[in-house]
C-alpha cells in the first residue's frame, strides 16, 4: 500500500455511514504508515547547511522537510560575510552543501570560482531602524515619515543613539551603512566617486557616531538589546532587520516592556532578499537534487505562508503579509524605497572605507594568558594571533584592520597582570605591539580577573572622552583564581559600561567567562580550532 493509497482509504471512511472510530483508527494510522515507508525508502543524505543567524527561526521548518526524507541536516551559523570568506577562500574552503547568507551580494562579491548554482530568493526583509517607542515620540517620528536627514539631525543633536551591527562583518550592519551613503549622495546608485565626496563622508561618519554597540551578528545584537533591556538597561534605538524587530518586539510586549516604533526611511533601506542556493564541492547530483528540492519545498505555498507569518516578506501573491501592527509601526506589507546595491567594488570600496575612517573608533584592552600552562603550542598560537591582529596587509584581507584613531592597550597576565602596553591602530604603533606579541613567555598562574581590573583602570582617561567604543577582550585557557566580585564592584562603579569578550582556550573555565560576559554585556568565542579566527571574530564586537 502506498501512502497515497492510504490517504484515500481515509477520505472513503468518511462517506455517510462509515464509523467515525473507524476513520479516526484510520487517520491516525497515516502518520506511522507514512514514518514506516519513509524509513524503508532511501535515506537522504548528510548535509551541512550554513546560514546567517536571522535565518535561525527558520530552521524547523527545514528540519521538517529534512526529516521527511530522512536526511540530515546540520546548520551552521556565520555572518554573511564569514560566509563569503569562505566562498573565497583556497586554503580554508567553506565546508557547506549549501548556503544561506542574507543578501545575494555577498556571493557576488566572493564567490570568484562560481561554485554557488541555483541561487534563488526564499525571503526579504529590509534592515530598518527600531527606536523605543517613547523616544520616537520624544523625537516626533510617530506622526510623520521620517527621512535619513532626520536621523542624522537626532544624532547630531546628541538625542539618538543606537545599536548596528559591524558594516564589515554582517549583512545588517553593511545594508544600514550603504543606505546612509546612498542616501548622502542624493542619487539612485552609489558609485566609487562617490565615496571621496567630503560631504558624503561627514554625514555617513557623523551618523556612525550614533553608534553605541555593535557587534558580528544581527541576531545577537537582537538578544543583546533584549538581555540588557531585563537588566534595566533601555538602549534608544537598534538598526536590524525588520522580521528580527518584530520578534524583538513580540518578546518587549510579552515581558511587558516597552516596544520599539519602526522607522522606514522615506529616501531608502536597503533589502536582504535571503538567498538559499547550493554550493558545489563536488559531492555529487544526489546532494544538488536534494538541495534543489528543498528550496522547491521552501517556495511551496505552505511554507511560504509560515514564512511570511514570521514577519518576512515574500513574493508577490504567494502568501498574505504577518498581520501589520499600528503601534509599533510595523507593516511588512507597506510599500518602501530599496537602494540599489552598489557593484561589487564599489561595496568593496565602501567597507574599506568603513573601517579605515567612518565608523567610531574602537578602544581594546587585550588581557593575554600565559600562565604555565599556555607554554609549546599554545603561546604559539597566541603569538601567531598577535602577528595576525597587527599586520594591515593580513587584517585588511578581512576587513578588520585598525584605523589610526582605534587606541589599544595589551596586557600579560599569569599570576598578576602586567604592565599595559598602549599603542593605536597607527603602522608604527603595530609593528611594537606585533613585536611585543612575539616576545610573549608563558609561566606562572592564572588571575584574569585582576588583568581585567587592570585594564579598566588603563582605558579610564580614555573612555571619559566618549569618543570610542570600548572593550576588555580576555583570552585563557585555565581556571582562573582572583575576586570577580571585586573586579564587578569597580566594574558598576566605573560606570562606563565597558562589555568584557572572552576568548576560550585550551582547558579555559568557560563558565567562568560567561559570568563576565552575562554581567557586562558581552559574548564568548570559543578559540580552541584556532586563535586566530577567536580574535578577529571578536573585532566585530567593538
Amino acid at each position: 500500500m502506498t501512502a497515497r493509497t492510504a490517504i484515500v482509504t481515509a477520505r472513503t471512511a468518511m462517506r455517510p455511514g462509515a464509523g467515525f472510530a473507524r476513520f479516526l483508527r484510520l487517520a491516525l494510522a497515516i502518520p506511522v504508515l507514512a514514518g514506516a515507508l519513509a524509513s524503508c525508502s532511501r535515506p537522504g543524505p548528510d548535509i551541512t547547511i550554513v546560514a546567517g543567524s536571522e535565518n535561525k527561526p527558520l530552521e524547523p521548518l527545514v528540519q521538517e522537510f529534512c526529516t521527511a526524507h530522512s536526511a540530515k541536516c546540520s546548520f551552521v551559523y556565520k555572518g554573511s560575510l564569514d560566509i563569503g570568506f569562505g566562498l573565497k577562500s583556497t586554503s580554508d574552503p567553506l565546508q557547506a552543501d549549501v548556503i544561506w547568507p542574507a543578501a545575494s551580494i555577498w556571493v557576488d562579491l566572493f564567490d570568484e570560482g562560481r561554485r554557488v548554482k541555483h541561487l534563488q530568493s526564499i525571503s526579504q526583509s529590509p534592515v530598518v531602524l527600531g527606536v523605543r517607542k517613547s523616544k520616537a515620540e520624544a523625537l516626533g517620528w510617530t506622526g510623520r515619515e521620517v527621512t535619513t536627514a532626520d536621523i542624522l539631525a537626532a544624532v547630531r543633536d546628541g538625542k539618538l543613539k543606537f545599536l548596528m551591527s559591524s558594516a564589515t562583518q554582517s549583512n545588517s550592519g553593511a545594508g544600514a551603512y550603504l543606505a546612509m551613503l546612498t542616501t548622502a549622495v542624493g542619487k539612485d546608485l552609489l558609485g566609487e566617486a562617490d565615496l571621496a565626496s567630503a560631504d558624503v563622508r561627514d554625514k555617513a561618519r557623523s551618523l556612525l557616531a550614533g553608534v553605541e554597540r555593535t557587534s558580528g551578528s544581527s541576531g545577537w545584537l537582537g538578544d543583546l538589546f533584549l538581555d540588557q533591556d531585563q537588566r534595566g538597561i533601555h538602549y534608544d534605538a537598534m538598526w536590524n532587520y525588520e522580521s528580527v524587530l518584530k520578534e524583538t518586539n513580540d518578546t518587549l510586549v510579552a515581558r511587558g516592556s516597552e516596544p520599539l516604533w519602526l522607522v522606514y526611511p522615506k529616501d531608502g533601506v536597503a533589502v536582504s532578499d535571503g538567498p538559499l542556493g547550493y554550493l558545489d564541492r563536488g559531492r555529487g547530483s544526489e546532494v544538488e537534487t536534494f538541495v534543489l528540492d528543498l528550496q522547491k519545498f521552501l517556495l511551496g505555498d505552505d511554507a511560504q505562508k509560515r514564512i511570511a507569518a514570521t514577519g518576512r516578506r515574500i513574493g508577490p501573491g504567494r502568501a498574505e503579509a504577518a498581520k501589520p501592527v499600528a503601534d509599533w509601526n510595523f507593516d511588512p506589507s507597506r510599500p518602501i524605497t530599496a537602494i540599489r546595491p552598489p557593484e561589487p567594488k564599489v561595496i568593496w570600496a565602501a567597507l574599506n572605507l568603513y573601517q579605515d575612517a567612518l565608523r567610531r573608533p574602537s578602544l581594546t584592552t587585550l588581557c593575554l594568558d600565559v600562565s604555565g600552562s599556555m607554554d609549546g603550542p599554545g603561546i604559539d598560537q597566541l603569538r601567531a594571533a598577535m602577528t595576525f591582529l597587527f599586520t594591515p596587509d593580513t587584517t585588511r584581507d578581512l576587513l578588520v584592520q585598525w584605523s589610526s584613531e582605534d587606541r589599544i592597550f595589551a596586557i600579560a597576565f599569569s599570576s598578576a597582570p602586567g604592565p599595559a602596553m598602549p599603542g593605536s591602530g597607527a603602522p608604527a604603533d603595530q609593528e611594537r605591539l606585533k613585536e611585543w606579541g612575539a616576545g610573549l613567555r608563558a609561566d606562572g598562574g592564572t588571575d584574569m580577573y585582576a588583568c581585567a581590573w587592570q585594564a579598566l583602570r588603563a582605558m579610564t582617561p580614555v573612555l571619559g572622552t566618549g569618543r570610542f567604543l570600548p572593550a576588555i577582550v580576555i583570552m585563557t585557557d585555565g581556571q582562573s583564581q582572583g575576586d570577580l566580585q571585586g573586579f564587578l564592584q569597580a566594574w558598576r562603579e566605573d560606570g562606563h559600561k565597558v562589555p568584557v569578550f572572552g576568548i576560550t582556550f585550551g582547558d579555559a573555565d568557560r563558565t567562568q567567562l560567561d559570568r563576565l560576559a552575562a554581567e557586562t554585556g558581552g559574548r564568548v568565542f570559543d578559540g580552541r580550532s584556532g586563535l586566530v579566527d577567536a580574535f578577529r571574530a571578536v573585532r566585530g564586537y567593538n
